[in-house]
């Protein structure tokens, strides 16, 4: 195995621990404004990830700082086709931050009320553009031959990559409600197992549907084992209703854990060897050996990897450790 494929494999990981990981974040503040039926209630939903969720956004700025050292043409080239759409998620992400710090400055009911809504936009709005963005890697830009983007913010939008969007939305969404069911006290638990029924039983036509559209319109099928991969996360998602039918909610939490992974390997799988597919000219797609940086940066990334990257780990796989037990109301911090 070549450094580029390394470097595939680990960018790989990254966006599968961000997805694990922020997406019961993402999920958890969609879910405020309807789950926290007083302030009291709403304080614990927010609790449940107060000490990690700042933590979880770390994969993503790693992940994009990975593709920037590894692959600056994949970088470049991306961050201009995606330039709107990354404004959007970047925007959504600081007003989250601020909000979970403002909303305690005051105790007056429409300022928290308010930075409710904005945890909830600044949820959402992720949650829907990341699976947009993955979707139209492997559906294909319209780059040229200069390995530059040629199309507008517009081009971003179809049917299969809205679909995509509201795919992602939907695992996140779901993956936030499992999540509140094992970490918040009653009767917000309550709540939101009943959330996540209801969202896992709509989350099977919407993955279905992703999944033929994406038969359909990229070259899935041509790739045997992205395919299979992409079918076993569709049993994965039908075991998270199984298990939820059955009030399992730690189960469903790591079967719904288990789907996005398998969807996300399915899509990078279905890249692999290119990292951005040409809609103009297959020919132009960006590949892991055309848009990677030198031999020499490559290997001293991968010494600096292996010697930090396991000390994060375990820094935060101790986090989680600490903060591991059940939040009730006598655990509020405001």
């Amino acid at each position: 195995m070549d450094l580029n494929i390394l470097w595939f494999i680990l960018i790989t990981v990254l966006f599968i621990g961000f997805f694990l990981l922020e997406g019961f974040d993402y999920g958890v503040g969609i879910l405020l404004p309807f789950l926290g039926k007083n302030d009291t209630e709403r304080r614990l939903v927010i609790n449940t990830i107060g000490p990690v969720w700042d933590g979880n956004e770390v994969w993503m700025l790693t992940a994009g700082g990975a593709i920037f050292a590894a692959f600056p043409n994949w970088y470049a080239t991306m961050f201009s086709g995606f330039y709107l759409a990354l404004f959007l998620i970047l925007a959504a992400l600081i007003v989250r931050g601020v909000a979970f710090e403002f909303r305690s400055k005051d105790r007056n009911p429409l300022w928290r009320n308010s930075w409710d809504w904005a945890i909830f936009a600044g949820s959402a709005i992720p949650a829907l553009l990341w699976g947009v963005a993955l979707t139209n890697l492997l559906q294909g830009l319209p780059v040229n031959a200069r390995m530059e983007y040629a199309g507008s913010f517009w081009d971003l939008l179809s049917p299969y990559t809205l679909v995509g969007g509201l795919t992602s939305l939907w695992l996140f969404l779901l993956h936030g409600s499992t999540f509140l069911a094992l970490k918040a006290d009653e009767p917000v638990a309550g709540r939101a197992g009943k959330i996540a029924g209801k969202t896992g039983m709509i989350g099977l036509p919407v993955m279905l549907l992703y999944i033929v559209l994406s038969f359909v319109r990229t070259d899935l099928l041509a790739k045997t084992g992205a395919g299979v991969v992409m079918i076993a996360s569709f049993a994965a998602l039908a075991a998270v209703v199984f298990t939820l039918r059955r009030s399992l909610w730690g189960r469903a939490f790591a079967a719904n854990g288990l789907t996005i992974l398998l969807s996300t390997v399915a899509v990078f799988w279905g890249l692999f060897p290119r990292v951005i597919v040409s809609s103009l000219d297959p020919a132009w797609s960006l590949t892991i050996y055309n848009a990677s940086s030198s031999p020499y940066t490559l290997k001293v990334m991968t010494i600096v990897a292996l010697t930090l990257v396991p000390v994060v780990l375990l820094y935060q796989g101790w986090t989680y450790w600490v903060f591991r037990k059940r939040v009730t109301a006598k655990d509020l911090y405001y």
